[in-house]
């Protein structure tokens, strides 16, 4: 019987034959020319990237959560966009979530079989008590990943949004998945090695999906990123200068709003554009369900007992 011909991401690249027998400018050439058709890969995926936006902002919106799910270079990616959500938009850890295969140790070291446990991948999103208030993310360049399948079969029978990320059309992960996001990036420079094209497409796509559903929350004001953590003098300083730019206020008037506002950002911002109390600002913010936009334009009562808007 004829074997199945290699995925598109496994097969080999005329161009980049006899690598390792070219000199270093010739190699670092190979490998960018390789990297500049990832990003029209990923533009031609934006219409499903724009799907999982919509169903990833409108389920943390309703009290659900994001998990991430993949197995070596697709599983760290997705650690390190969940890990950079908290502190740059200012939200509780547990509302996006990477798991990968292997667990902790799986971020710095290669932990043997762990992808190929399809039984592992449910288990792991069953610890975690996904429901179907949920959007399940999994990433598999190969789109045949065990461990991955596993976790979107289970989100499934729980009632979750699937979403699949991989570079190979016609896959099982993007058969299994409710949206799929295929970027067909293609063969690799290195045959196989799909840390590269693939794991560059893959960590466009978790930007984009992380950042413009905090985008459509509301937990950026403009293009402004006003929900940052204040956790370093750098981010501090970045900080001071975001607020004075989109309050228009001056340093000095920015330092106290961030002092009263407890080194909250985005209260600050409502302290300074509305002229009220930290308590009134953060009240405001609660009611507008944390959209920073919303909170700015909510209608108070003025002295006189008529409404004004502000914002």
């Amino acid at each position: 019987m004829a074997s199945k011909p290699p995925r598109a991401t496994e097969q080999r690249i005329p161009r980049t034959r006899r690598l390792d027998s070219k000199p270093t400018l010739e190699i670092l050439r190979a490998i960018h020319r390789e990297d500049a058709t990832v990003a029209r890969a990923v533009a031609r995926a934006i219409p499903a990237i724009g799907k999982a936006v919509d169903a990833i902002s409108q389920a943390l919106q309703s009290g659900g959560r994001l998990f991430y799910v993949g197995a070596g270079t697709s599983g760290r990616l997705a650690t390190l966009d969940a890990a950079e959500i908290p502190p740059t938009f200012g939200t509780p850890s547990r509302l996006v979530q990477a798991v990968i295969a292997g667990g902790r140790r799986a971020l710095t070291h290669a932990v043997e079989g762990a992808e190929d446990n399809r039984a592992q991948g449910a288990r792991d999103l069953a610890d975690r008590r996904v429901s179907q208030n949920d959007v399940v993310v999994g990433i598999a360049a190969s789109g045949s990943t065990p461990y991955v399948l596993g976790a979107l079969e289970f989100a499934r029978r729980r009632g979750a949004i699937t979403v699949g990320v991989t570079s190979n059309p016609r896959s099982p992960l993007s058969q299994l998945a409710a949206i799929s996001i295929v970027t067909e990036t293609g063969p690799e420079t290195i045959t196989g090695s799909t840390r590269m094209k693939a794991g560059t497409a893959q960590k466009m796509v978790l930007n984009m999906l992380s950042t413009a559903a905090m985008v459509r929350m509301g937990r950026v004001y403009d293009n402004w990123m006003v929900g940052v953590a204040l956790t370093n003098r750098k981010l501090q300083t970045r900080g001071l200068r975001i607020l004075a730019e989109a309050s228009g206020a001056t340093v000095a008037e920015a330092t106290r709003a961030l002092r009263q506002s407890g080194h909250n950002m985005a209260i600050a911002l409502i302290i300074l554009k509305n002229g009220v109390t930290a308590s009134e600002a953060q009240r405001r913010l609660r009611n507008a369900g944390g959209n920073i936009r919303k909170a700015l334009s909510l209608e108070v009562q003025t002295p006189k007992g008529q409404k004004k808007r502000h914002g």
